[in-house]
């Protein structure tokens, strides 16, 4: 059989600057996947396509409003995940979560209506759109939104929104390349597979955490318990409305 061809190499920045994993890089474990594995891990890391759904007013309300979530805050040439054209190439080929809350619309529309609120909420309080403002002040609206919990916000719960906001830029942040070295995630275990389980076991290939500290710090209230959706932190997601009787499946 002739030999596999390995993907074209390519440095994956660490969103920490090697911080915590120092001397990680997830793409040397090209050669321990599949080429099909191998592939789509590769394929994340190319340019993204252009964006098919949000608008143009949308795209800047959404693109700031996910750099809060997920504070990639630096200067423009500073790599980041490009979370916003994720999101968008899902919600342009319906790629959600088969399932939704009862009181909230399609995920398409509801990523549409709360980005129109965000930036009524922007006009009313600071007189520009959510993109125009401060980062500060961006975060202070965001906040208020994940402070409201299961209270209404321009007609939907606003913790069913936070819920739509944190899944897609989680599961977008996650599922990349970047944020694994960032986190010392070694990449899909297939077909090899983990042997050392256990608490503090590492295979061969993976790094000890340099910087194992929260970084969040102790919970303020110290009895551990969960005190709502702002202590959670900009990528908290409050479960307290999450139950199976509120959600509608999908078909």
């Amino acid at each position: 059989m002739p030999a596999r061809r390995r993907p074209a190499r390519r440095t994956v920045p660490s969103g920490e600057a090697g911080r915590r994993f120092p001397g990680f890089d997830v793409l040397d474990q090209t050669d321990a996947w599949d080429p099909a594995t191998a592939a789509t891990v590769h394929q994340r890391l190319q340019l993204q396509p252009d964006l098919r759904y949000f608008t143009p007013v949308e795209e800047a309300c959404a693109g700031a409003l996910l750099d809060r979530l997920l504070a990639q805050d630096g200067p423009p040439e500073r790599p980041k995940v490009p979370v916003l054209q994720m999101i968008d190439a899902r919600l342009a080929e319906a790629r959600t979560d088969g399932w939704r809350y009862r009181d909230m619309p399609e995920d398409g529309e509801a990523w549409r209506a709360s980005l129109r609120a965000l930036d009524e909420d922007a006009a009313d309080r600071y007189g520009a759109p959510f993109a125009a403002l401060d980062p500060d002040r961006q975060r202070a609206l965001v906040q208020a939104v994940q402070d409201l919990r299961g209270k209404p916000w321009h007609g939907m719960p606003a913790a069913h929104v936070w819920s739509l906001w944190t899944r897609y830029a989680c599961t977008a942040f996650y599922a990349h390349p970047w944020s694994w070295n960032e986190i010392g995630f070694g990449g899909p275990a297939y077909p090899r597979g983990y042997a050392r389980l256990g608490v503090g076991a590492r295979e061969r290939w993976e790094h000890p955490d340099a910087d194992p500290a929260d970084p969040a710090g102790p919970d303020p209230g110290g009895d551990g318990a969960d005190d709502g959706p702002a202590d959670h932190g900009p990528h908290g997601h409050d479960s307290a409305d999450d139950s199976p009787a509120d959600r509608k499946d999908r078909t």
